[in-house]
């Protein structure tokens, strides 16, 4: 029996893909790289996600775990020079989660989204980790947990857990079903998946454990604003702890997270000045003596509100319009829509895109006049969201200090609120959309990096030579913590990964980490610690290899 025919007996013909056109959206990356696969599987369930990875296992077989494919830096998906074959185990169809402890906690599985949490802990009024940003795209939770995603919410650090049950191949090559949930759920991998599967347990008296769920001393870390240091990055020694930051070098069933009490009252202030340091002078204050962290501060430049205006028009309208919760399916079906254009002459490339693109501008303007007339005034703003006790903390202190600095705030309602955050995310794809209007005559350069958190003149200046080989300078980020987001449209000609070398060097120079929250995929070189990290989850370098730049061999190339 043939390797396919093994995982279709596991988990049934439909839910196997070998057609190459119909795998490509699971082998390649949301803004590059692209590989290879003997197959696409969709386990349905835990024990079928087992017998699956053992299949895989005994037939040598490199395992790329997957789930929403949001991956930036080409992490989730197959890489071209594998030494053995590959299959992508995609998790999404695994889409349940027990909240245990009335709520306090969560059990996600592999095909838990952030949207899904959010709205199983709105009755509650809790949340997940993270809110913004992500959930919008159908990220899983897992996927944030082998990242250490997050960083838009302030209080609450990067998505983090000691508690997880995993699949780890050991340095004898033999595969083993690791129970760290902290719940005793029986001794064999059959006993536990069924017991966790059929919840054979009192979700509610989950016994407490020393271990976390979340990054529990995130504020004392993210209010030192004088160190020479980056402060939050994903790929922070002190936060990689077995599924955590491991990059899909193992693949985890399950993980036990904290949620977090809903705030009753929150309120957004809209800042706007054309001197940067006045927002480091805003950031310091509040981090080193309001009593009340703030919900999120998220930046943004002036350049990147007009193009997030013109090329995320589509975006935001479908969100705010649709919601969130069918994003996954239109990206599935854009991505199908692209797969069967291609095969027509008359069709140009990314002609879904482009569609979207000309449809947009039928629409009438859709950011609130506030925003605009900031827009037109000043070239950096800043949406900072309090809650509690906080909001009157902002309130007085803000007034106080734009009494005299050269900008102005303003205190947005419900819709500048929603706007804001929501043209905020989709910043995020407007280079994206820029290079596929241009049919690939232009490169991108995008890069997340986490600046030292006393670098005052946060705000990049780049010298001239660079200056010239860029046609759009697209800034926008967390600017509370120091972690930024600078995506580059270049001029036509001009090679993004020759331009890369010379930004590194720049970055490098202001002791910067990159990248600050996504994974290091296969775009960037792995930290010495993540390294060990990943060796240590993963002696034979069997799940993901070549991620961090690192040996595609198995074993690491040591024997």
């Amino acid at each position: 029996m043939d390797l396919v025919e093994e995982l279709v007996n596991v988990v049934g013909k439909k839910n196997v893909i070998t057609n190459k056109a119909k795998s490509l959206r699971f082998r390649k990356g949301y803004r590059s790289g692209k590989g290879d696969a003997v197959a696409v599987v969709f386990p349905t369930t835990l024990m079928a996600m087992w017998r699956v990875l053992n299949v895989l296992h005994d037939n040598n077989i490199i395992i790329i775990m997957q789930a929403a494919n949001t991956s930036l830096t080409e992490g989730s998906v197959p890489a071209p020079d594998y030494d053995r074959s590959a299959v992508v185990v995609n998790g999404m169809k695994i889409k349940d989660l027990q909240l245990i402890n009335n709520g306090e906690q969560v059990l996600a599985f592999p095909g838990t989204t952030l949207f899904h949490l959010e709205n199983e802990l709105r009755p509650l009024k809790r949340e997940p980790h993270s809110v913004i940003g992500s959930s919008n795209l159908g990220a899983s939770v897992i996927g944030g947990i082998n990242n250490n995603s997050g960083g838009a919410l302030i209080r609450r650090g990067p998505a983090y857990t000691e508690l997880s049950l995993y699949v780890w191949i050991d340095e004898h090559d033999e595969m083993h079903l690791v129970n760290h949930l902290g719940i005793d759920l029986g001794k064999t991998p059959e006993e536990i998946i069924t017991n966790l599967q059929n919840r054979n347990f009192d979700l509610n008296q989950v016994p407490a454990t020393e271990h976390h769920g979340s990054m529990f001393h995130h504020e004392q870390v993210v209010r030192d604003v004088e160190s020479d240091k980056p402060i939050r990055y994903n790929a922070n020694p002190k936060e990689l702890y077995e599924v955590s930051g491991s990059s899909g070098h193992v693949a985890a069933l399950a993980v036990r997270l904290d949620t977090f009490p809903m705030d009753k009252k929150t309120q957004m202030f809209y800042i706007g000045t054309n001197n940067p340091d006045e927002l480091e002078d805003i950031r310091r204050h509040i981090m080193t003596t309001f009593k009340e962290l703030p919900v999120s501060g998220e930046y943004m430049h002036k350049n990147a509100y007009k193009l997030a205006k013109k090329y995320g028009k589509d975006s935001l309208i479908v969100i705010e319009k649709i919601g969130t919760g069918h994003l996954p399916q239109m990206f599935a079906l854009k991505a199908w829509g692209e797969r069967f254009l291609k095969h027509i002459p008359f069709f140009k490339p990314y002609f879904p895109d482009r569609l979207l693109q000309t449809l947009s501008n039928l629409f009438p303007n859709q950011m609130p006049k506030r925003l605009d007339d900031y827009y037109e005034k000043y070239d950096h703003y800043l949406q900072l969201k309090m809650a509690g006790n906080g909001i009157e903390e902002a309130r007085e202190y803000l007034k106080s200090y734009f009494d005299k600095a050269s900008g102005d705030y303003f205190e947005a309602d419900a819709n500048e609120t929603s706007k804001a955050a929501t043209h905020r995310y989709v910043t995020a794809g407007v280079a994206i959309r820029y290079q596929e209007l241009k049919q690939d005559s232009i490169d991108i350069l995008p890069l997340d990096i986490a600046l030292a958190s006393n670098d005052y003149k946060w705000f990049e200046h780049l010298p001239k030579e660079i200056e010239d080989k860029i046609e759009h300078k697209i800034y926008y980020g967390h600017l509370l913590d120091h972690v930024m987001h600078q995506d580059y449209i270049l001029k036509p000609g001009v090679d993004a990964h020759e331009l890369k070398k010379e930004m590194l060097k720049i970055l490098d120079e202001r002791h910067a980490v990159y990248p600050a929250e996504h994974n290091v995929g296969h775009l960037y070189l792995a930290a010495p610690a993540l390294i060990k990290h990943y060796k240590k989850n993963d002696p034979t370098n069997s799940f993901n290899p070549g991620v961090g730049k690192q040996t595609m061999s198995k074993y690491w190339g040591e024997y």
